[in-house]
C-alpha cells in the first residue's frame, strides 16, 4: 500500500487538479473491493486487512483528501499521475476510471432548464458545460470540440500522460456519458473512437443520446439549433 504515498519530485509543478479527483479514485476502488459478505470460515482479523477496500491506509488517504476538498486544496499532475498508475495495475481499471468520471459529474450542480431547449441548443449548452467543468476539475482546458454534436478531441492529455496504455481515458468517457445524460435528459452512449494509447494521432470521444426523455421547446425566432458558441 506504500504506492499510495508518492515522493514529491524536486519541482512538482503547479497545483491545478482538484483533490476531488483523487478522492473519487480512492472511494471507487474501496467500494469495488468491499466484500459483499464475510464467509463463515473467514477470519476477519487476518483477511480484512488484506482487502484494499478495508485497508486503514486507504481510509486515512480518503480522510486526507476529504479534508483537501473541504479546504479547496489542489494537487499536482505528478500526484494525480501516481494515483492513476496505481489504478491501472488493476484488471478492472477501465471500470474504475469510468465510474470516477461519472461521479465527478454527479457531484456538480447541473442546470436542468437545458432539457427544455431544442435539441441543437441543448447540445450547445452541454458542450459549454463540459468545457467549464473540465477546466474547473483539472485546472486547464481538456482537449477541444470537433465536428459533431458532442465530440471531444485532444493530444497528449493528462490521461495519456499518466497512462500511455489508454485505460485512464475511460475517465473522460464516464464523464461525458453522465454529463450528456443529465444535461439532455435520457440515456447516452460514449465511444472512445480514437486513442493515442492505441497508436492514433489523437484521442477522440463521441457521445450521442440513445434515449431522449426531455421535453422540447420551440426554437426561438432567429436562433439556429446547430449554432455553436464561439
Amino acid at each position: 500500500m506504500s504506492d499510495l504515498t508518492t515522493t514529491a519530485p524536486a519541482d512538482p509543478g503547479p497545483r491545478r487538479v482538484q483533490a476531488v479527483v483523487a478522492l473519487r479514485l480512492l472511494e471507487v476502488m474501496r467500494d469495488m473491493d468491499l466484500p459483499v459478505e464475510l464467509l463463515e470460515a473467514e477470519d476477519p482479523a487476518q483477511t480484512i486487512p488484506r482487502r484494499f477496500g478495508l485497508s486503514d491506509v486507504v481510509e486515512r488517504q480518503i480522510r486526507t483528501h476529504r479534508e483537501d476538498v473541504r479546504r479547496r486544496v489542489r494537487l499536482t499532475d505528478e500526484e494525480v499521475h501516481g494515483l492513476f498508475r496505481f489504478v491501472i495495475r488493476r484488471p478492472d481499471s477501465p471500470e474504475v476510471f469510468r465510474a470516477v468520471g461519472r461521479l465527478l459529474v454527479e457531484g456538480e450542480r447541473i442546470p436542468r432548464w437545458v432539457r427544455r431547449l431544442p435539441r441543437g441548443l441543448r447540445y450547445r449548452a452541454t458542450r459549454r458545460e463540459a468545457r467549464k467543468l473540465l477546466k474547473k476539475l483539472f485546472g486547464r482546458p481538456i482537449g477541444g470540440f470537433g465536428r459533431g454534436t458532442f465530440v471531444i478531441e485532444g493530444r497528449s492529455l493528462l490521461f495519456v500522460e499518466a497512462d500511455p496504455g489508454g485505460d485512464a481515458c475511460h475517465l473522460l468517457s464516464g464523464f461525458s456519458e453522465e454529463l450528456v445524460s443529465r444535461m439532455l435528459g435520457g440515456s447516452a452512449r460514449v465511444d472512445h473512437t480514437l486513442c493515442q494509447g492505441r497508436g492514433d494521432d489523437l484521442c477522440r470521444w463521441e457521445a450521442e443520446l440513445v434515449q431522449d426523455t426531455a421535453t422540447h421547446a420551440p426554437v426561438p425566432e432567429g436562433v439556429s439549433e446547430n449554432e455553436d458558441e464561439t
